[in-house]
């Protein structure tokens, strides 16, 4: 009897400091994660449970793939949504193309009942992993899909081995970053633009 309050105590212990990303992953089921040439995870509500609030926000599947050039359009129109799209050089249609043909970039979609509504990319240079954009559509937001993107990349990049992840961040999307388990540093960014 003693042994099991101590297990239980320990579940207990171990559910109270999952990060909130690790609590999504587990509310969430991964369907399939296939190999192909588009990498993509699915998500669904699990089976025979009741809809929450989120489920019935975002529908009832979410996409995380990879970058194609025909998302580009909606990319776009989701980063001018989000004043994101400041240097079209930077973040524009040809930007994406080459950050797509770059081996070191992960570059992902998200896809909520087959319209894109999120994007995140990084790189992964051998030593340290820089998750450089996220933005997803004002209409989506807060309903689970920064987290489930920045899930992702995080998983891509440790299993290439990084070691670390850093963010670029705002002071408005800090506390973002802060609930997904980054914290903030004394190193922060410059450019010469």
């Amino acid at each position: 009897m003693a042994k099991e309050k101590t297990q239980e105590r320990s579940r207990s212990h171990h559910r109270s400091s999952l990060t909130p990303i690790k609590r999504l992953e587990n509310k969430m089921k991964t369907l399939k994660i296939s190999e192909e040439t588009t990498r993509s995870t699915t998500y669904t509500m699990q089976e025979g449970m009741e809809k929450t609030e989120m489920s019935k926000k975002i529908g009832n599947k979410m996409l995380i793939r990879d970058f194609q050039v025909s998302d580009i359009d909606e990319i776009v129109k989701i980063l001018k949504l989000n004043n994101q799209y400041g240097f079209p050089e930077v973040d524009g249609p040809e930007a994406m193309k080459r950050v797509k043909a770059c081996p070191a970039a992960v570059f992902l979609i998200c896809e909520v009942d087959g319209h894109v509504v999120g994007v995140v990319r990084g790189t992964y240079d051998g030593s340290r992993a820089i998750i450089h954009q996220l933005s997803v559509h004002p209409s989506r937001q807060r309903q689970g899909i920064g987290k489930a993107l920045v899930k992702e990349i995080v998983q891509r990049f440790q299993q290439t081995g990084a070691p670390t992840i850093s963010a670029t961040v705002t002071d408005q999307s800090l506390p973002f970053w802060e609930k997904v388990g980054f914290r903030k540093t004394k190193i922060f960014l410059v450019g010469n633009w």
